[in-house]
């Protein structure tokens, strides 16, 4: 492939960048290289949401093409990432939106620094809730601003701008000159510069990963963002998955739920709660909205964290992976993919293409359950998928998925034969709930004790049985009534 310059839509016009580095962030060529200085550099990590910017794309829908505009955060994105989408920032909006309107009107802004991030979360919210007719409730907003922090407020002036500025219930962003830069720049060859490769296709990708089997994949860089801005980590080779189309697909077809790994964690969540509503509450908290946007399902699995929040409910569900060298592909269930901390049987060349996740059956339910020191936008100190299916009243099968209780996720086996073939009965989650202690000994650390940890996992068995016992069940509990000002 020739070599081009990075082309993407930004301040009404396509521009083309031919000399960026390819570890160059979007926050780093806004202020430095483009003089667009309302986006703020805070944490640097992607955690504060100062640097929310939005980035547009063409995506197909039941409906037709459509336009799709998602907050991220410009630290940890590097500009080649952006090739063939579009950019906007708080200057494109030069004052006159409601979302800056409102904030002035509701006292939402005190010292600023944090005010153009939550600005572009608020326009993003407000464009694609006039468009679709609808106007979220103030819960949702809260759920939806989780990516943005202020030290001065207290959330509810911006909460109340929030509010307000859907008064103003047309849409408010023009969005034609964008889908044609959009359109033109489709035709754009794939991207590829020295040290940056972004095939198109997923068997030119398999080419490029067998023929640069040490390159470092990029998908969502909500991880590998950090180890260039925090770690000073030099990334030498590197295949951007992004623009391979097949990567994002998730479709139902034989027997089970597919999800490509470039889809990302908002679109794969998404999927996974329309099969199974109890995991929305887990989803609402797994990480920001930002970071959900730009990162993908198939990384966090990957990436083969204790403490990730997707592989616990994906091997609580049984699920598969599906691995990929050149043209030859292998599966086998997620919970054997793990053979270490962070290492995993991924063989040189070989990559993640996609997970299959069985579709509900009857007579099972599944439970997801994060504990972290923060409500929002945190990782956690534990985490739980936790999956029963019954004949009759007794428990014909479980899985018992637990992050942060091990060097990996793993199913607590002998907590599982505490239970199957034993009627559901409060002395049968109390066996399950002793056994446990016999399947892990944790770890203390910055997150949570060992001590916590244990009583905590068990504590989680306990809610599952109150949540499912067969007469009178707790409701699940629902945290989406919290609001921002209340968890601050």
């Amino acid at each position: 492939m020739s070599q081009r310059p990075i082309r993407f839509h930004h301040r009404g016009a396509i521009v083309s960048v031919d000399d960026a580095p390819p570890t160059l962030s979007v926050l780093s060529w806004l202020r430095e290289h483009a003089l667009c200085t309302g986006t703020k550099e805070g944490c640097n990590e992607g955690d504060c949401g100062a640097c929310t910017v939005v980035v547009g794309e063409l995506v197909d829908a039941p409906e037709g093409e459509r336009l799709r505009l998602q907050p991220v955060n410009a630290c940890i994105q590097f500009l080649p990432m952006l090739d063939g989408k579009a950019l906007l920032t708080v200057e494109d909006l030069q004052g006159r939106h409601p979302a800056q309107q409102a904030l002035v009107a509701c006292h939402g802004s005190q010292c600023g620094f944090c005010t153009p991030g939550f600005v572009m979360t608020m326009a993003a919210l407000h464009q694609r809730h006039t468009t679709a007719g609808s106007r979220p409730t103030r819960a949702a907003l809260a759920d939806e601003l989780s990516g943005n922090l202020c030290r001065c407020t207290g959330y509810r002036p911006i909460l109340d701008a929030g509010e307000a500025m859907f008064d103003q219930a047309a849409p408010a962003i023009d969005t034609a000159p964008i889908i044609e830069s959009l359109r033109t720049l489709r035709a754009d060859a794939p991207l590829e510069r020295p040290g940056f490769h972004a095939p198109q296709t997923l068997d030119d990708l398999a080419a490029l990963r067998a023929a640069h089997p040490q390159a470092t994949l990029l998908a969502g860089a909500t991880d590998i963002g950090l180890w260039v801005n925090k770690q000073f980590r030099p990334l030498g080779e590197v295949i951007h998955l992004g623009r391979v189309a097949e990567l994002q697909r998730i479709e139902v077809r034989d027997g089970g739920l597919h999800i490509g790994a470039g889809a990302s964690l908002a679109d794969a969540w998404q999927a996974l709660a329309a099969h199974w509503p109890s995991v929305n509450e887990m989803g609402r908290r797994f990480a920001s909205p930002p970071v959900r946007n730009a990162g993908t399902m198939g990384g966090n699995v990957a990436n083969g964290s204790p403490i990730g929040d997707s592989a616990p409910v994906l091997i609580a569900l049984g699920a598969e992976i599906v691995l990929r060298h050149g043209p030859v592909q292998r599966s086998m269930p997620l919970q054997d993919f793990y053979t270490g901390y962070m290492t995993n049987r991924l063989t040189p060349g070989e990559f993640v293409q996609a997970l299959r996740v069985p579709l509900p059956e009857p007579h099972a339910v599944l439970r997801a359950y994060k504990l972290s020191k923060r409500f929002d936008s945190d990782i956690s100190g534990l985490a739980a998928g936790l999956w029963l299916a019954f004949d009759g009243g007794r428990v014909r099968a479980a899985r018992f998925a637990f992050g942060g209780m091990a060097a990996t996720v793993r199913r607590a086996a002998q907590a599982e034969a505490a239970v199957v073939g034993q009627p559901w009965t409060e002395a049968t989650a109390h066996a399950a709930m002793a056994a446990l202690d016999r399947d892990f000994q944790p770890l203390s650390d910055l997150r949570a004790s060992a001590g916590y940890r244990q009583r905590a996992a068990r504590n989680l068995l306990w809610r599952l049985w109150l949540e499912t016992r067969p007469e009178a069940p707790l409701p699940p509990t629902d945290t989406s009534v919290w609001t921002k000002e209340a968890r601050a």
